[in-house]
């Protein structure tokens, strides 16, 4: 007889779920440790079986060195909001994070193959794999971003891993770098400056300023000249240097910048999930299917 007790501790063990505890605790007679290969078994098994389900959850992690010269920032995905806030995934994260910062790693394929700096038997995918058996879903690593500088680092989260943002900055000092930082949270720049802007986006806008204002009843000659007005705007939302800083709407974050006699170099701004399609769930079928099957 398999009691409560003993899927309870075989669950806190492994994170798998209750009534794969069950099974594989009555197909062993009781045999924990022989119940924990057979989940590790059948969890790889299924992890791969998994890989064609969306993982549009999960975190978004930074890591810097102490002199904070050398940054990254990573997002790992899964497939519900329930895997964020486990503490081995969550570890994994911040090993994967530092991973990148210190091994520099080219690509995620490049990654993947290196030997983890944790578990030095494995590879960084070795683990991934391991992970997905024991917390029983799909996980990827999606992406990274990672500078080294002679000047400075700086990095922000923003809603316990929902936006993560590193920032790196030429003079200037902490404090400074971490308006920096949770002015891109909040304002979501797509580029540093105007410069930065693909010219074929400024094309496509002052189409769109130039189509709006025609619609108004405006003349073409009178159109082109409110476009010019117009794309200022465009600028001081997507361009970080163009954007009203946060904490004084008043002054330019440009300014603000150059005031302090320093010069943002570049910026990374992750949010967890955006451009994938979310997978909606009905959690209480879920459950239901779970007990049923």
């Amino acid at each position: 007889m398999i009691t409560a007790e003993q899927v309870k501790m075989l669950r806190e063990r492994t994170g798998a779920g209750m009534m794969d505890c069950k099974k594989v605790l009555t197909e062993t007679n009781g045999d924990e440790e022989r119940a924990i290969e057979l989940l590790r078994e059948r969890g790889i098994a299924k992890a791969a079986k998994k890989s064609d389900r969306i993982a549009a959850e999960g975190l978004v992690a930074t890591y810097l060195s102490d002199d904070k010269k050398v940054g990254s920032v990573v997002e790992v995905n899964a497939e519900t909001d329930f895997v964020a806030k486990n503490e081995e995934f969550r570890a994994f994260v911040a090993d994967v994070a530092k991973q990148v910062a210190i091994k520099n790693p080219a690509t995620v394929e490049e990654l993947l193959s290196q030997p983890s700096m944790v578990e030095t038997d494995k590879t960084v995918q070795d683990v991934l794999t391991n992970k997905i058996a024991t917390i029983g879903e799909n996980m990827s690593i999606r992406r990274f971003e990672r500078f080294e500088t002679k000047g400075l680092i700086e990095s922000y989260i923003h809603g316990d891993g929902k936006i993560a943002v590193l920032v790196e900055l030429e003079g200037g000092d902490s404090t400074l770098a971490k308006d920096i930082c949770m002015q891109i949270a909040a304002a979501r720049p797509e580029y540093l400056d105007r410069a930065s802007v693909p010219q074929e986006r400024v094309d496509h806008e002052m189409e769109i300023l130039k189509a709006q204002a025609i619609n108004e009843g405006k003349p073409e000659a009178v159109a082109q000249k409110i476009v010019q007005g117009r794309i200022g705007k465009f600028y001081s939302e997507i361009c970080l240097l163009e954007q009203d800083f946060v904490k004084d709407p008043d002054q330019k974050v440009g300014k603000l910048v150059e005031s302090k006699g320093a010069k943002v170099i570049r910026f990374a701004r992750f949010e967890k999930g955006e451009g994938l399609q979310k997978k909606e769930e009905n959690f209480a079928e879920e459950v239901a299917k779970q007990i049923n099957g």
